[in-house]
C-alpha cells in the first residue's frame, strides 16, 4: 500500500467514525407510542390506572364488540375482534405508557405561590407512585417556555419539584423533562448547564430532556438551515426526543383555528424536515396531538334514542379523525404522539396495532426469504444489493415489538430469525452471521 493510499484510509476510518458518532441509529430501548399530558396539578400516583378505567368503560359502552369497533373506525371486521382483545389487555395491564405532568399550556399562568404548591405536590405524588409500582414506565414534566417573561417561572418550578421528587431518592426510571417553545439553541444549551447543576448538587444521574419543535425557528433557523439537529446538539447529548406541537406551530405560521390540524401541509413539512434532520441520530419523534375529544355532546342518565345515537356518532367521529391521524403519522415514520383524554388511549392502541398487524404474514415470510437468499447469494459469492428492503422489513418487527404490537417470540417465529439475530437489529449483521455458520461453497 502506498502512503498516499495509506493516508486516504486513515482519513476515510476517520470519517467513518465520526459519521459514526454523529449518527449511531436507534438504539435498543424501548420508546414509548405515546405521551399522555395532563395538568400537573392533577396527578396523583394511581393516575394512570384510573386512565385505564376510563377508557375501559368508554369501549363497553360504546364499541362493546368487534363489529361496533370495525363500524365506528372503518377496518376490516375479521381483524376488529382481536384488535378488541388486545386493546382490552392493554388498558388492563399498562393503559398509559407515558405520562407528562404539564406546567405549561395544561396548567396555565398562576400565582408563584400556588404554583410552588403545585409543583412539590406533583413531585410528592410522583415518589409515591414510584414507591407504589403504580407509575407508567415512563413519566415527566414540561415546565415553562425559557423566552419571554417565564423563564425564571420555568427554572423555579424545575428546581421545586427535582428537589421534592429527590428527597428520598432518585427519579424514577425513563423519567424526562420536555421544555416548549424554543426558539433559540442557546436556550436548550442552558437548560443542559441548569440540569447539570441541579444534578451534581442533589446527586443524580444525569436527566434526558425532550425538545417540543413548535416554532418556526425550530424548523428552519435564522440562517435559513434546518434547526432541529442544531437545537439537539445544543443539549449536548442530553437530547432524548424532538415533540412536534401541531397547534403553536400552525398558529405561529398564521394558520386560522378552522385548519390548525396534524395533516396541514404546513404541518407536514415541519415532520418531514425534523425526519430529515434526525434520521439516525437516535433522537426520538413524537407527532402532536388530537384536539378534538371523544366525548358525549348530551349529559345525563335519562337521554332519548335519538341523543344516545347523536352520542355515539360524535365519540365514534372523534375516535376516527384520533386514529386516522395516529394512522398517518405511523405511515410517516413518527412512532409516537400525543394524547390529550383517556378515551383516545383506545384509538391510539388500535391504530398502533392494527398497523403492524395488517400484512404481518407477508413481511414475515419476505424477511425470511430476503435473509435466506441474501445467505445463499452470498455463499456462492453472487452480491446481493437489497440490503436496505432487508433492514425495512427487519425494522418492522422490531417497532412491532417496541409499541407491544407483538413479542419476540412471535416476531421470531413469523421470521424464522432468532432472538439473538433480532436482537442485533441489524440486517447486514444477520447475515454476516449466518455466512459465518456455514461452510462456504466452491
Amino acid at each position: 500500500m502506498s502512503d498516499r493510499t495509506r493516508e486516504s484510509t486513515e482519513r476515510l476510518d476517520a470519517i467513518a467514525r465520526e459519521i459514526q458518532d454523529s449518527y449511531p441509529g436507534d438504539g435498543p430501548d424501548r420508546q414509548p407510542v405515546h405521551t399522555m399530558y395532563g395538568g400537573g396539578h392533577l396527578f396523583r400516583p394511581d393516575t394512570a390506572s384510573k386512565l385505564g378505567g376510563i377508557a375501559q368503560r368508554h369501549v363497553e359502552q360504546w364499541i362493546p364488540d368487534g363489529a361496533s369497533l370495525a363500524h365506528a373506525l372503518d377496518i376490516d371486521e375479521e381483524m376488529a375482534d382481536e384488535l378488541l382483545e388486545r386493546i382490552g389487555h392493554k388498558l388492563t395491564v399498562e393503559p398509559v405508557e407515558d405520562y407528562r405532568l404539564d406546567f405549561e399550556d395544561g396548567y396555565g399562568n398562576r400565582l408563584d405561590e400556588e404554583e410552588d404548591t403545585d409543583a412539590a405536590a406533583a413531585a410528592n405524588a410522583v415518589a409515591q407512585g414510584k414507591a407504589d409500582g403504580t407509575l407508567p414506565p415512563f413519566v415527566g414534566i414540561r415546565v415553562k417556555s425559557l423566552g419571554g417573561d417565564t423563564h425564571r417561572r420555568s427554572l423555579r418550578t424545575l428546581q421545586i419539584f427535582l428537589d421534592s421528587l429527590t428527597e428520598n431518592g432518585p427519579p424514577p426510571d425513563n423519567f424526562v423533562i420536555t421544555l416548549p417553545k424554543i426558539t433559540h439553541p442557546d436556550q436548550v444549551a442552558i437548560f443542559d448547564e441548569v440540569l447539570t447543576e441541579h444534578e451534581a448538587r442533589i446527586g443524580i444521574d444525569r436527566v434526558p430532556i425532550e425538545l417540543m419543535v413548535e416554532t418556526p425557528q425550530m424548523v428552519i433557523d435564522g440562517d435559513g438551515l434546518m434547526g432541529p439537529r442544531r437545537y439537539v446538539d445544543a443539549g449536548y447529548g442530553r437530547v432524548r426526543g424532538a415533540h412536534f406541537g401541531t397547534y403553536d406551530y400552525t398558529a405561529s405560521m398564521g394558520i386560522t383555528a378552522n385548519y390548525q390540524t396534524m395533516d396541514h401541509p404546513a404541518c407536514v413539512f415541519a415532520r418531514d424536515v425534523m425526519a430529515v434532520a434526525l434520521a439516525g441520530t437516535g433522537v426520538w419523534l413524537s407527532d402532536g396531538a388530537t384536539n378534538v375529544m371523544p366525548v358525549p355532546v348530551h349529559r345525563g342518565d335519562d337521554l332519548s334514542a335519538t341523543e344516545v345515537e347523536e352520542n355515539r356518532r360524535s365519540i365514534h367521529d372523534a375516535w376516527r379523525l384520533h386514529f386516522d391521524n395516529v394512522r398517518h403519522s405511523l405511515f410517516h415514520g413518527f412512532y409516537q404522539g400525543w394524547d390529550l383524554h383517556p378515551a383516545q388511549l383506545v384509538t391510539r392502541y388500535a391504530a398502533v396495532f392494527s398497523f403492524f398487524m395488517e400484512g404481518v404474514d407477508q413481511a414475515g415470510a419476505r424477511l425470511n426469504n430476503f435473509v435466506e437468499q441474501a445467505a445463499k447469494a452470498t455463499l456462492v459469492g453472487d452480491v446481493f444489493d437489497d440490503a436496505a428492503t432487508g433492514q425495512g422489513l427487519l425494522n418492522y418487527f422490531l417497532r412491532a415489538i417496541n409499541s407491544g404490537a407483538m413479542d419476540e417470540a412471535e416476531a421470531t417465529c413469523r421470521t424464522g430469525l432468532s432472538t439473538e439475530e433480532l436482537r442485533t437489529r441489524s440486517f447486514l449483521t444477520i447475515l454476516e452471521g449466518r455466512r459465518q455458520s456455514q461452510p462456504s461453497e466452491r
